[in-house]
């Protein structure tokens, strides 16, 4: 796939870095992973990769929209390559899962508050929190142990 990513890293003018295709490679193999998960990945492929190296690669990719940084209330930060279309996310509360959802309603940005206190709207970003099929499946009919720091590592994707 480094035809591809080189082609993309160009188009958006950055260029073309083992460190930048290592992160790009371990994103595409695992969505909404925490900067850990990417790190451990990346130095899989290239061993001498800092993870200050890595830090500035995902910093580099957001900032110009080939990646996109979510940041689900009371876990890391998460990158996934997913990007421009507005979509959401379902957050398991028990073993952190995440997956993608389609926007709620429409085009982005696809719910627009009661009163936009004189801001333009372009996008929202929805976490839905819930229990995935797999930890229901777990314990059925019991209450479902709640893990606060399973969200990002490894868990789903």
């Amino acid at each position: 796939m480094e035809t591809t990513w080189a082609h993309q890293l160009r188009a958006v003018g950055l260029r073309v870095t083992r460190p930048r295709i290592s992160v790009l490679d371990v994103l595409a193999a695992h969505p909404h992973a925490d900067a850990d998960t990417i790190v451990t990945g990346a130095r899989a492929q290239h061993p001498s990769l800092s993870p200050q190296a890595v830090y500035g690669v995902l910093k580099a990719l957001v900032s110009v929209g080939l990646a996109r940084r979510i940041e689900p209330a009371g876990a890391p930060a998460l990158f996934e390559l997913r990007v421009g279309d507005n979509h959401h996310h379902l957050v398991c509360r028990s073993c952190g899962a995440v997956a993608d959802v389609d926007c709620a309603v429409g085009a982005a940005p696809c719910l627009e508050p009661s009163d936009a206190a004189g801001f333009v709207v372009d996008e929202a970003e929805v976490v839905f929190w819930g229990v995935c099929r797999n930890c229901q499946a777990v314990a059925p009919g019991k209450s479902v142990q709640i893990h606060e720091h399973a969200i990002g590592r490894g868990a789903g994707a």
